[in-house]
């Protein structure tokens, strides 16, 4: 089976994250939901990787131009602050709250987010390859 035929048939059901694979920012960001996420509710894979390019050559013009995360779940893709937020309010503890950003106008949300972005390899830095998967991750991950 391969890695696009993956996403596409489990976007319908399951909550799969897209990430800059060398940011530490992004890296960090990873293991930050892979922690709190309990319920085992993602999916993972780095946007430079088979099932990310292949997704995302199906997709908008928008999602093709982000390069930090995108979120695909119920046949939606989601993009910048907005994947964010629904990231977070999935995960335990009281990120729900985070929901609470939805009163702020996306293009409010995107601009701080986009200059996190465009900063994000000065400020935190950049990995030399992909997060390292240990074996209890693995299945977490689509390759």
């Amino acid at each position: 089976m391969s890695a696009r035929k993956n996403i596409h048939e489990l976007r319908n059901t399951n909550f799969i994250i897209l990430f800059d694979g060398v940011c530490n920012f992004c890296d960090k960001s990873v293991n930050f939901i892979i922690k709190r996420d309990t319920k085992d509710q993602f999916l993972y894979a780095p946007l430079n990787s088979e099932a990310g390019i292949d997704f995302i050559k199906t997709q908008s013009e928008k999602v093709k131009n982000t390069d930090s995360i995108i979120l695909i779940t119920n046949n939606k893709v989601y993009s910048k602050s907005t994947a964010a937020i629904k990231i977070v309010s999935k995960l335990k503890g009281l990120w729900f709250l985070m929901s609470l950003f939805y009163i702020v106008p996306s293009f409010i949300r995107d601009t701080v987010y986009d200059y996190i972005a465009k900063n994000r390899y000065q400020w935190f830095g950049k990995l030399d390859s992909c997060k390292v998967i240990n074996v209890k991750e693995k299945n977490k991950f689509l390759n």
